[in-house]
């Protein structure tokens, strides 16, 4: 059978390769065998290995003979006949020695056997299941083993320990030997290793089962993945186990109960019975199960920790050795026997969610009685911020209810939905708003479901307008039903960029609908202003929204326009009011909140933190936002382009494009093309921050697909003219100076008296890197100063970085040393302040250049451009200008344009002068002009610099990027 690919524990691994012994040791199951393989794997020399089974320690010698077999025999030949012979005995192949010394014969002989071996090359000793070995091997290889010196045996060995106990057969191993306990799984590693060993991607709902009862162990997860690979159907008896709506629910499977019951099958009956009590409690203690009837459960439990499956602590609570243990008790239990201990705890608990689910669990029929109970217990429990409670005791409503009375349990299974979407358990509400969808003749209902389908869908609204219209028809007649559509049509168009159809539905619902959708169009109306660069029209209608809800901030309608406020402060630059409102906002809603606002409400709080320059706590942020998708197992878009856009102002360029590339194509498969546009602008700005052509070619790929995306739309807002900068600045560095001036022309004809001074700032940026790639680094400098200028009384510590840094570039290749190193220093001082490290690494390397350029000590002319340097070197190299062009993905034309500019600078007239220009260059360093390319590898960094007429000079720079 073909070896498990490894999952995780690389760190682990790393570690124990470079150690001369190491003893990996962790319950059943942890993976420790897998390890051993992964480490033994094409290792070099001689390798002895045991791997001794339960039944074989009763054998002595056996793990001896397991280590010998791959021993040549003339190794055994060259021993001294008594330690031979000694030998032999034990591994059964000749007769006992004559005078009875044959314990220390034996080990004298394994010892020289192992030094003979390693002088003729690496012997590793793979030492499996220490705990099975047997006792007589153990003492051999315990002398053995200290004293063999020098790096020529390595031992490597796992023995299984119990959850938090140290191995016990250390001295099988010598002196040193570093002690390595094999950590759980995390859940990204379990979701990973049950998606490999199936083939295939189970639900949601039997991903977190397994994630929970795992709890990191691979074989646990394995075994778990299969059952629920295979489950026959849904069940609602498992208290512990998945929704009885989805039909995910699956037992743990009779091996792994075998494995971990076999001594609690034979405890007594009071016992067993003290333990399955135990394991469907909530919070199970001494106290409950004395509540619940039994005589003496401390006797009965002390029975089952002497098996070691649970323990009681200090405080009377009972805790079980393993979650899976836990499940394993009640799986293994008869479902009578599960529904009187329910029945038990019915009657002994007070606190109404626990009291009604026992109930529920010990009458698994259909029971008016038992669903309102459970109805009201729901309620409760949503209110209370226990969303998957409330889901769980909804659904369990829903199958109580009689037959004979559909329309109740339609309605509490549309409260069920309700509740799945509010704890992000996406397919369950799918489910059962489907199922009233297909099922109820009541028109109201089927609205009620639509909606929840609609709300349930996320971004990816584009394909759902057939819910819209079929919902409209059902709520012919109704207006409040009605309005709740056109807002939902009103949101479809906002995230589909259908501007115009987008607004009408906001003002339709608006008009017609009761005061939350009322409340909820108006929000909706504002962002749809909003991107379409009309802000006063935004204020109006937040405003008018913010009048007709009291300014209250009690529930979701009221959170969604505290927030629309928040990104409308925060575009108009009023960072702090916008950092106010969302943290004040975010501790509001705490647990109360559903999975959508917290997750909306985290993605501003990123957004505001970037813009503030809290770069440090933006990147912690976005992490939140991408746990809450990762739990329900959906990947979506706005946590995605959070995660990007926190990488992009505070970790680094190579994560902020993995991770942007991933909102992009999450975006696009939902058809949402809010979200595109703001994960394409990131995409750009991580492309950008490298400063290289190659960089910049692809940031004007993704940037352009921003501004015809913004056209398409007819947006204008503030960000999109944040990004038209952005894609003006990447042009300028691939030299495309008419496509960067027509771009900023563009963006400046939508520029209004509301315009944001961040947008003007921006644009100046733009507009003082093409002054000077045109070559005039004077009228450059200065638009790049007044960009400065109007950037310091603003909250934007990022926006001032990047134009510091471009203002120190200029000057630099401007030869103005003393202002560019005062500029770039301000630049440093303040990225490393923000946590800004990509903009510290580009003003450290803007540094370097300038210290490289002072060491050469020319007093020309200004420096080449990175991108007039790589035309140089590729021109000089004999490529002509369609193959220039073609190799930086630019314009011929751009290359003519800078070619002529590079003739100018270097002073020379031809392309043969050119190329023996650039080759002085090389001769001088000894070393090739740094291109940006990435397939060159280059000891140190190159400043590409102008002297005398005729000559180009290359200095060398320390490299920053190591």
């Amino acid at each position: 059978m073909a070896p498990r690919p490894l999952t995780g524990r690389r760190e682990l691994l790393d570690v124990a390769r470079a150690e001369r012994g190491v003893l990996l040791h962790g319950p059943t199951g942890i993976g420790r065998s897998t390890l051993l393989r992964a480490l033994t794997d094409a290792v070099p020399g001689t390798v002895l290995r045991c791997s001794p089974a339960e039944e074989d320690a009763r054998l002595p010698y056996g793990g001896l003979v397991d280590l010998f077999t791959r021993v040549p025999e003339h190794c055994l030949g060259s021993l001294a006949p008594e330690p031979r012979a000694a030998l032999e005995t034990a591994l059964l192949r000749g007769g006992e020695p004559a005078d009875g010394r044959d314990r220390l014969a034996l080990r004298v002989a394994v010892l020289d056997t192992l030094r003979a071996l390693a002088s003729t090359g690496p012997v590793l000793l793979v030492l499996d299941d220490l705990q099975w070995l047997d006792e007589p091997t153990a003492e051999v290889l315990a002398y053995a083993v200290r004293r063999l010196d020098g790096p020529g045996v390595r031992t490597l060995a796992a023995e299984r320990v119990p959850e938090g106990e140290q191995p016990v057969r250390l001295r099988c191993c010598p002196p040193g030997t570093l002690e390595l306990p094999v950590p759980p799984l995390t859940d990204e590693e379990v979701s990973h290793l049950v998606r490999t060993d199936l083939g295939t991607d189970p639900s949601p709902a039997a991903l977190r089962r397994i994630q929970e009862l795992a709890a990191g162990n691979p074989w646990y997860a394995r075994e778990l993945g299969r059952a629920a690979y295979g489950a026959a159907g849904p069940s609602d008896a498992d208290p512990h186990g998945m929704s009885p709506v989805s039909g995910a629910r699956f037992e743990v499977p009779p091996r792994l109960r075998a494995h971990l019951l076999h001594r609690v099958r034979e405890l007594p009956a009071t016992a067993r019975l003290a333990l399955l009590v135990a394991s469907v409690a909530a919070r199970p203690s001494l106290t409950v199960l004395r509540a619940a009837g039994l005589p003496d459960p401390a006797s009965d439990l002390a029975a089952a920790e002497r098996v070691g499956v649970a323990a009681v602590g200090a405080d009377g609570a009972v805790g079980f050795r393993h979650p899976l243990v836990r499940a394993a008790v009640h799986d293994d239990a008869p479902p009578s026997e599960r529904r009187q201990a329910h029945a038990l705890l019915a009657r002994a608990v007070t606190e109404p969610v626990e009291r009604a689910r026992h109930l529920a669990h010990a009458r698994p029929y259909e029971d008016e009685a038992t669903a309102r109970t459970l109805m009201a217990a729901a309620e409760t429990a949503r209110r209370e911020g226990a969303l998957d409670t409330g889901f769980e005791l909804a659904a369990l409503a829903a199958r109580r209810t009689p037959g004979d009375r559909p329309a109740d349990r339609a309605d509490r299974l549309l409260a069920a939905a309700e509740y799945a979407c509010d704890a992000g358990r996406l397919e369950e509400a799918g489910e059962a708003a489907g199922a009233v969808l297909a099922e109820s003749d009541s028109a109201h209902r089927r609205v009620r479901a639509r909606l929840i389908l609609l709300r349930n869908a996320g971004q990816a609204l584009r394909g759902k307008g057939d819910l819209i219209e079929e919902g409209l028809q059902d709520a012919c007649g109704d207006p409040e039903s009605e309005a709740r559509l056109h807002h939902w049509a009103a949101v479809r168009g906002l995230l589909c960029g259908e501007l115009t159809a987008a607004d009408r539905h906001a003002r339709q619902a608006a008009r017609t609908g009761d005061t939350e959708t009322r409340v909820a169009a108006l929000a909706t109306l504002a962002r749809v202003r909003s991107l379409a660069g009309e802000p006063l029209a935004a204020d109006t209608a937040l405003e008018a929204a913010l009048a007709l809800s009291g300014g209250t901030e009690g529930g979701p309608e009221s959170w969604r326009l505290i927030r629309m406020r928040a990104i409308l402060a925060l575009d108009s630059d009023r960072v702090p009011e916008a950092h106010e409102q969302v943290t004040r906002l975010l501790a509001a809603i705490g647990e109360f909140a559903g999975v959508e606002d917290v997750l909306a409400t985290l993605v501003a709080l990123t957004r505001v933190q970037v813009r503030a320059g809290h770069c440090r706590e933006a990147l912690h942020t976005a992490e939140r936002c991408s746990r809450a998708p990762a739990e329900a197992g959906v990947q979506a878009a706005p946590a995605l382009y959070a995660a990007a856009l926190a990488a992009a102002a505070g970790g680094t360029a190579e994560e902020a494009r993995r991770l942007a590339e991933q909102a992009v194509g999450a975006s696009e498969a939902d058809g949402d093309r809010l979200f595109l546009l703001r994960a394409l602008a990131v995409l750009g700005q991580a492309e950008l921050l490298g400063g290289d052509p190659r960089g910049a070619a692809a940031a004007v790929e993704a940037l352009q697909r921003v501004r015809k995306l913004g056209t398409a739309m007819s947006a204008a807002d503030p960000p999109l003219l944040h990004w038209y900068a952005d894609l003006a600045e990447a042009l300028v560095v691939l030299g495309e100076s008419d496509e960067a001036g027509a771009v900023v022309r563009e963006a400046r004809a939508r520029v209004s008296a509301a315009t944001p001074g961040s947008v003007l700032a921006a644009l100046e940026r733009a507009e003082g890197l093409r002054e000077a790639g045109l070559g005039r680094a004077k009228e450059g400098a200065a638009r790049l100063r007044a960009a400065v200028e109007r950037l310091r009384p603003l909250p934007l510590p990022v926006e001032l970085v990047r134009t510091l840094i471009a203002l120190g570039a200029v000057e630099r290749r401007s030869r103005r040393r003393s202002t560019a190193r005062a500029v770039l220093g301000e630049a440093l001082e303040t990225a490393v302040r923000i946590g800004a490290a990509p903009l510290a690494s580009r003003a450290r390397d803007e540094l370097a250049r300038l210290d490289a350029g002072e060491r050469a000590g020319e007093a020309g002319g200004p420096e080449l451009t990175p991108t007039e340097a790589r035309i140089a070197a590729l021109v000089g190299g004999g490529a002509t200008n369609r193959e220039v062009a073609a190799e930086l993905f630019i314009s011929v034309k751009t290359v003519e344009g800078a070619l002529s500019r590079v003739y100018r600078k270097v002073g020379v007239r031809s392309r043969t002068a050119l190329a023996h220009a650039m080759a002085v260059a090389v001769l001088a360093t000894g070393a090739a002009v740094d291109l940006g390319d990435d397939d060159q590898v280059q000891p140190q960094a190159q400043v590409v610099t102008v002297g005398q007429p005729g000559r180009v000079r290359s200095s060398r720079a320390p490299d920053t990027r190591r």
